[in-house]
C-alpha cells in the first residue's frame, strides 16, 4: 500500500511540515494516490534497428479521489495512445521531464479499480543517472536490462520506486534466432509470423519495477542442476559449467540458512558482451563473457547474486537508504559461503575486510549514506560487518533463526530496517545491547570495535 507507509512516509519533513514529494536518492517525484498491481506488458522487439513498441496495460487501484495520475517513462520510450477501461475518459496525456502525465475526464472514486491502456514505443536507451547509465541497453548481440535503482522507465511506464511491488505478464515478440529470458515462468513460446517467435513469461510473486528485466541474446540452455539453469552463447558452455558448477550447491546451502528459495527457480544469464559488474534481477542473475574464464575468481559475485533473490527480490526495501540491509546481507552471503565451501571463517573474512575498512575514509552513515555512496563499497563492507556483530552478539542458532523468521515474515513485500531489528530485541538476552551495537554501526561515521 503506497498511501501512508512508503510515498507519504517521505512528505513529513523533520520540522513535521510537508516539503518532499520526491525521492531524495534517485530525485525522481513520487507517483502518489493509487498502487498498480499487476502490469501486462506486450511488446515487440526488432533486435537489429533496437525498436521496441507494443501496449502496457496497468491494473490499477484508486487509493484517493483522483482524476489525474503521473507515471514514470522516459529515454527514448514516446507514448502515443492512453486510454481507461473502468474510468472516465482520459481526457489528456503529455510526456515530459521522465513522467507520463495523464488526465481523466471525471474523478475516479477511492478503492475504484481501473486499467490503464498504453500504447508507446522508441529506440529503447539507457537513463542517465547519478550512477551512470541504467535501463534498457543494446548489446553486440542483443540487448539487456538492468534498472537498479530506477531505470526500469526505459522500456516501460511504470510506479518506479522500490516501495512498491506489483505481478507482471511479460510478453516479447522477437527476431529470430534471438532468445528471450526474462522474468517468473515461461508460459509459451510460439511462432509469430514470419522469422519471429513471441515469448509469454508470468511473474506471480510481486516484484518491484527496477528487477524486472529482459534479456534478449543468441543463447543456448545449460542445465546446472534440480532448479538452476543457465543461458549463454554456445561457445561459452564449458566454462559456463565449470564456473557455475556449484551454483545448485550453493542455492541448497543458502536455503538451508535463510529459508527455502523464495522463486520457482533460479537462472543466470551469461552475456557475450563483457560487463563491470554482474547484476540481478528477480530469480535470474546476469554476468558478462568476463565472468566465466574458468578461474572461479568471481565465485564470491556469484553467491552474492545468488542471496540477493532472499535479500533484495523477495524481501525489499522500502526507501533506497536503507541499501546496507540487501547488499549488508549478500556481503556477507559471499563469506558465508566461503566458509562452507573452503573452510575459511567468516569470522576471518570479516576480520580482514574490517582491516581494510578501517584505513579507509571513515565518512558514511551506513543508515543514510545518500545518493554518491550508496552503492559504495564500503556500505557493502560496514553492512557485512554489521551482520556479523549481530551474529556474534546473539550467536548462531538464535541469529540465523530469527533471520530466517524475519524473511519468512516479509516474503514477497518491503520492509524497513526496524522489522529486523524489532524481531533482534526481542530475541536478545538484552536488548538494550543490540540497539547500543546498531546505533554504533548504523549512526555513526567512525568504524566500531572489530565484534569479538
Amino acid at each position: 500500500m503506497k498511501l501512508l507507509s512508503t510515498a507519504l512516509s517521505h512528505i513529513t519533513a523533520a520540522h513535521g511540515t510537508a516539503a518532499h514529494t520526491r525521492d531524495s536518492y534517485t530525485g525522481v517525484d513520487f507517483n502518489i494516490g493509487f498502487e498498480v498491481t499487476h502490469y501486462d506488458l506486450d511488446l515487440t522487439y526488432r533486435v537489429e534497428p533496437n525498436m521496441l513498441q507494443g501496449t502496457a496495460v496497468l491494473h490499477i487501484r484508486a487509493l484517493e479521489e483522483l482524476d489525474k495520475l503521473t507515471l514514470d517513462l522516459g529515454g527514448a520510450m514516446v507514448a502515443r495512445r492512453v486510454t481507461a477501461k473502468n474510468a472516465p475518459r482520459v481526457a489528456r496525456h503529455r510526456l515530459s521531464a521522465g513522467k507520463l502525465r495523464v488526465s481523466f475526464a471525471d474523478a475516479i472514486a477511492e478503492d475504484q479499480e481501473f486499467e490503464l491502456h498504453i500504447r508507446y514505443g522508441g529506440s529503447p536507451r539507457p537513463l542517465r543517472t547519478p550512477w551512470g547509465e541504467i535501463g534498457w541497453e543494446e548489446t553486440d548481440s542483443g540487448s539487456l536490462v538492468a534498472s537498479q535503482p530506477n531505470g526500469a522507465p526505459s522500456w516501460f511506464p511504470c510506479d518506479d520506486t522500490p516501495g512498491e511491488k506489483a505481478t507482471f505478464d511479460i510478453r516479447i515478440t522477437a527476431d529470430d534466432p534471438f532468445i528471450v529470458i526474462s522474468n517468473g515462468t515461461l508460459v509459451s513460446r510460439r511462432r509469430s509470423g514470419g522469422s519471429m517467435t513471441r515469448w509469454h513469461y508470468r511473474v506471480t510473486h510481486p516484484m518491484a519495477t527496477y528487477l524486472a528485466t529482459v534479456q534478449v541474446g543468441e543463447y543456448i540452455e545449460i542445465s546446472l542442476g534440480r532448479n538452476v539453469r543457465a543461458w549463454a552463447p554456445a561457445r561459452l558452455k564449458q566454462l559456463v559449467l565449470d564456473e557455475f558448477a556449484q551454483q545448485q550447491e550453493m542455492l541448497d546451502f543458502f536455503s538451508g540458512l535463510f529459508g527455502e528459495y523464495p522463486f520457482p527457480d533460479y537462472q543466470v544469464v551469461i552475456t557475450d558482451d563483457e560487463l563491470e559488474i554482474p547484476l540481478e534481477a528477480q530469480g535470474l542473475s546476469i554476468f558478462g563473457s568476463n565472468h566465466v574464464k574458468g578461474d572461479h575468481v568471481f565465485e564470491r559475485l556469484i553467491a552474492h547474486e545468488l542471496s540477493h533473490q532472499w535479500f533484495g527480490n523477495s524481501v525489499g526495501l522500502r526507501e533506497w537508504k536503507d541499501i546496507w540491509l540487501n547488499e549488508g546481507f549478500a556481503c556477507y552471503s559471499e563469506w558465508l559461503w566461503r566458509e562452507h565451501a573452503h573452510g575459511h571463517p567468516a569470522h576471518d573474512s570479516a576480520r580482514s575486510h574490517y582491516q581494510v575498512l578501517a584505513r579507509k575514509r571513515q565518512d558514511i552513515v551506513l543508515s543514510d549514506p545518500g545518493t554518491r555512496d550508496m552503492f559504495d563499497d564500503r556500505v557493502y563492507k560496514r553492512g557485512a560487518l554489521t551482520v556479523h556483530a549481530l551474529r556474534r552478539l546473539l550467536g548462531d542458532e538464535i541469529f540465523f533463526l530469527t533471520v530466517r523468521e524475519y524473511l519468512s515474515a516479509a516474503q514477497h513485500s518491503t520492509v524497513t530496517p526496524e522489522d529486523l531489528i524489532s524481531r533482534l530485541r526481542a530475541v536478545a538476552v538484552d536488548p538494550s545491547a543490540v540497539d547500543t551495537l546498531l546505533d554504533e554501526w548504523l549512526n555513526h561515521e567512525a568504524l566500531p570495535k572489530f565484534p569479538a
